[in-house]
């Protein structure tokens, strides 16, 4: 097991996590691939029942990893966890250029990530969702930049506004309605992160394997309090993304998503010894 990244000595001022702006041109990427320094990266792109988006999303990455004759490769591999999919995601991951790995039975979020990491080679691992429209590669590399500049930084999530029915700012229910008023009560230093439950996020190796992956959906939010409840706030990045499209569920689909969370957040709490504000 590699050694965990250094803990901030100093915490941003005011404290929150730190700032980056977006990821802008290309050219850029000659810059970020040379500061990997040696270190390889693995993108891992946990995916069920996704075959009509996840094929675009490899397919988006492999300029990233096959480089250029100016600029070096900025990822090293590209995995598909195939979580027990019921239609053509494994097929459609392939055929974009994706190493597979399947799942012998559905493992849910957290379970997938894992074998990806696992299954990977990667010093840093960027995690993206398979159901993502209108894939930006540059956000691969958005996500990578704090890991590769600052080795301090232990965790990378994104700031986007998530849209429903073309509706600003209308996505991300279980975000909205559960996890952010649980934080309020029992975790306010945490409001300061815009998307703790984002799909798209990347860490050194050495944190995933030091400090685990929960189960299920909850397996960012645990994550995000893990990381913070260990090394402060000063060890989380946010890179600005814009606008993020993902597909969106009906609420059926969302309350047992919400359940996992609450019930995520409220065992770290009470693991903490944190009273209800």
């Amino acid at each position: 097991m590699t050694a965990l990244p250094e803990r901030p000595e100093v915490a941003p001022s005011p404290p929150g996590p730190r700032r980056y702006p977006p990821p802008r041109h290309p050219l850029e990427l000659e810059r970020l691939a040379l500061a990997k320094a040696g270190r390889r990266v693995s993108v891992v792109v946990p995916a069920r029942d996704e075959a009509p988006t996840v094929g675009q999303v490899v397919r988006a990455l492999e300029g990233l990893r096959r480089g250029s004759r100016s600029v070096p490769a900025l990822v090293d591999e590209v995995l598909v966890v195939d979580d027990g999919s019921q239609d053509a995601t494994a097929r459609a991951a392939e055929e974009a250029g994706a190493q597979v790995v399947r799942s012998p039975r559905p493992q849910g979020k957290g379970g997938a990530m894992r074998l990806g990491v696992a299954a990977s080679s990667g010093d840093l691992c960027v995690f993206l969702d398979a159901d993502l429209r209108e894939f930006d590669p540059l956000v691969v590399a958005g996500l990578l930049r704090p890991l590769l500049e600052d080795r301090g930084v232990w965790l990378v999530k994104p700031r986007y506004d998530r849209t429903l029915g073309g509706r600003s700012g209308e996505g991300g229910r279980v975000t909205e309605l559960t996890a952010k008023p649980l934080f309020a009560l029992l975790f306010p230093e945490l409001l300061a992160v815009d998307q703790p439950l984002a799909g798209e996020t990347a860490a050194p190796r050495a944190v995933l394997e030091t400090l685990g992956l929960a189960e299920g959906y909850a397996v960012e939010v645990a994550l995000l309090i893990d990381v913070a409840s260990r090394a402060g706030l000063g060890a989380l990045a946010e890179v600005d993304l814009g606008r993020r499209v993902h597909r969106n569920r009906p609420l059926a689909e969302l309350r047992p998503q919400a359940e996992e969370v609450a019930r995520t957040i409220l065992q770290r709490a009470a693991l903490a010894g944190r009273p209800l504000g």
